[in-house]
């Protein structure tokens, strides 16, 4: 069976979708597993055993469409569900199944903060769009595989492997980052290493942290590091404190001890972190009872209300105690 899997973005949401090809490959003996998304996302796929073929676009399948029809897929799982893989199924004419994505949940959600959002993880949610391939959850974690290529030099930077904590910095939406206020608060205890982590539109604000962080052992590698050297870094970290970020669920793959501060999202829309083998691997830490909450699915660049209360009001001493607790 040949079989075409579909999320074009982004970082987590693919990161996500990981189980299902491992089971699809694991479960329906022989088959071809091939996966199509933006080029940019490519990294969180690249080494993937269960994967056969990881196909690419820039913005629109149109690039690929006549490589996909001779391609001769007898099955098609849209794990994206929008109309641009509706658009993509019709040209392929040939089964598919997708999950349900709950929009019009969501939308009651963000808008009148009615919660109607089934309670299980987006992750089983995919898993619906298998179900008539009789493919089931494995109840395992994410796969993210990293080669030594992918490796980062840790004496070079005196450090050891579980002997640091790493912070993710940014977020695709400035309403799912951390204040900075917020992190140097969480920080202050901790006596570990701090590393942080993210791309280079993320370099003025780490530069701003370490200044606020004073004698603290902080090292700065906003921009330095490719995604797969990041990935690396929260594989071999001790502790990764994150918002609800990409490198929230690559680190859930390595089963690395997660504590999470989300601001405008809310877990409820399923996209928490993922371990099933194991929950008490993560924390997760956010201001209850705002009317304001969750203002959006994804978020914005400022907060709505200007009062960015979702952050700002969090419990810093429960942050810092999921944080150094457990950690030499």
């Amino acid at each position: 069976m040949k079989i075409l899997v579909v999320r074009f973005s982004s970082i987590g949401d693919v990161v996500l979708t990981t189980p299902v090809v491992r089971c699809l490959k694991e479960q329906l003996s022989g088959s071809e597993m091939h996966y199509i998304t933006k080029e940019s996302f490519k990294p969180v796929l690249e080494e993937n055993p269960y994967i056969d073929r990881i196909i690419t676009i820039r913005k629109s399948v149109d690039e690929v469409i006549d490589l996909l029809k001779q391609e001769h897929y007898d099955y098609v799982v849209d794990l994206h569900h929008n109309v641009r893989t509706l658009r993509l199924k019709r040209s392929l004419k040939v089964k598919s199944s997708a999950f349900p994505k709950k929009n019009f949940s969501k939308l009651l959600l963000t808008t009148f903060k009615i919660n109607r959002m089934p309670k299980v993880h987006v992750v089983d949610r995919y898993f619906e769009a298998v179900q008539k391939l009789g493919v089931k959850n494995d109840q395992k974690p994410g796969d993210f595989f990293l080669t030594e290529n992918d490796s980062v030099d840790l004496p070079a930077y005196e450090l050891q492997e579980k002997s640091f904590i790493a912070v993710a910095m940014g977020a695709q939406f400035a309403t799912k980052q951390m204040p900075l206020s917020l992190m140097a608060g969480v920080l202050e205890k901790v006596t570990q290493p701090i590393v942080l982590l993210g791309g280079p539109t993320d370099s003025e604000r780490a530069v701003e942290l370490v200044r606020m962080l004073g004698n603290k052992r902080v090292i700065d590698l906003c921009g330095q590091l490719s995604l797969r050297q990041s990935a690396f870094m929260t594989k071999t970290c001790s502790k990764l404190l994150t918002g609800d970020t990409g490198l929230m669920h690559i680190a859930s793959c390595f089963e690395t001890p997660i504590v999470s501060v989300w601001g405008n999202t809310v877990p409820d829309f399923g996209m928490y972190t993922y371990a099933p083998q194991n929950p008490g691997l993560y924390s997760i830490h956010e201001v209850a009872g705002l009317s304001c909450r969750p203002c959006s699915k994804i978020g914005y660049k400022e907060c709505p209300k200007k009062h960015f209360k979702c952050m700002n009001l969090q419990d810093v001493g429960a942050i810092q105690m999921s944080l150094i607790e457990n950690v030499k």
